[in-house]
């Protein structure tokens, strides 16, 4: 282990990050009353241009209106490459109450982009006196972002997670796909007349996870677009739980409960997690450091993997 350990991400639940635009009021009580963990009213992309004003008095309105329960209440910010930006944060943190949680950055490419808004955030907490600070989560949609992933992690201390937005950041990369998420039909090796499929957002994920778990960031995995596939949605949200996600955005209701199905640890894994403590507290006794456990060997990096299984759990429940 390093001697400079890894910060510890925000403890909360995020397996479900439920979009709507803010542009359709009749969507935000249900939003409200649904399964997930958080709900990102959005300003960006599902909001036409045409709409952007009104959109950001509804969501202003709604924050304060709407019981949002125990929900983290996020609002997506338009892109600073447009003129729509500023105006959703003075407007959000100037009129908005305190019951907003945080604010959605996209296309971030660098850590100056971040800071920026940070600088513009801080300035208003500080003059209109809000009572509570607000955090950051921010996209990354694109080939800069990418590149910069680790010094945007680094950026603020308001950051508390970090998503991957496979649309904009397939455009920007010149993928040719039109996919949001998921297998694409070309991307296969050949071998012996059978296709065998491989995942072109393994390498960006991992490296968004890589850089949220050094600085203590949640990592999310972002949309699926075909909301009809279920079972597209559950093996993409697998394999990002395997890489270290804790949660995948939901674009349609639908994908709320898969979500919720992929990153809550069953029962049978948290049952072999806490056995594998135990049996591990056991060997310590006995002056071991591992132990066998149902035929394979576990040791001190066992139970790190079995905490991590265990804690999810508690912090669900609780």
């Amino acid at each position: 282990m390093s001697f400079r350990l890894q910060p510890t991400p925000p403890a909360r639940p995020n397996r479900c990050q439920l979009f709507g635009p803010g542009s359709q009021t009749r969507l935000f009580a249900k939003m409200a009353a649904s399964d997930a963990d958080v709900i990102n009213l959005d300003l960006e992309d599902s909001v036409a241009p045409g709409d952007k004003d009104a959109a950001r008095v509804n969501v202003i309105q709604a924050i304060g209106d709407i019981d949002w329960g125990a929900k983290h209440l996020s609002v997506r910010i338009n892109g600073l490459d447009t003129p729509f930006w500023y105006r959703d944060v003075v407007d959000l943190l100037e009129r908005a109450s305190d019951r907003l949680d945080q604010i959605m950055i996209p296309k971030v490419g660098c850590a100056a982009d971040v800071y920026a808004v940070d600088a513009l955030v801080t300035a208003i907490e500080a003059a209109k006196g809000r009572a509570r600070r607000i955090g950051f989560e921010v996209i990354i949609e694109s080939a800069a972002g990418l590149t910069h992933v680790n010094e945007i992690a680094a950026s603020s201390s308001r950051l508390q997670a970090m998503s991957l937005g496979a649309a904009d950041f397939a455009a920007s990369m010149g993928m040719q796909t039109t996919g949001i998420g998921g297998t694409q039909d070309d991307y296969y090796m050949l071998q012996g007349g059978h296709r065998h499929y491989g995942d072109p957002w393994h390498w960006a994920q991992t490296a968004i996870v890589a850089a949220c778990r050094t600085h203590g960031i949640l990592p999310v995995d972002g949309p699926f677009g075909d909301f009809s596939d279920d079972d597209g949605f559950r093996a993409q949200a697998r394999r990002s739980a395997t890489l270290g996600m804790v949660g995948k955005w939901a674009i349609h209701p639908r994908q709320i409960a898969l979500a919720n199905e992929v990153f809550t640890p069953s029962d049978a894994a948290v049952a072999e997690a806490r056995e594998i403590l135990a049996a591990m507290t056991a060997a310590k006794a006995r002056g071991a450091g591992a132990t066998v456990y149902k035929g394979r060997l576990v040791d001190i990096a066992s139970i790190k993997q079995a905490e991590v299984i265990v804690r999810q759990s508690e912090m669900i429940a609780g």
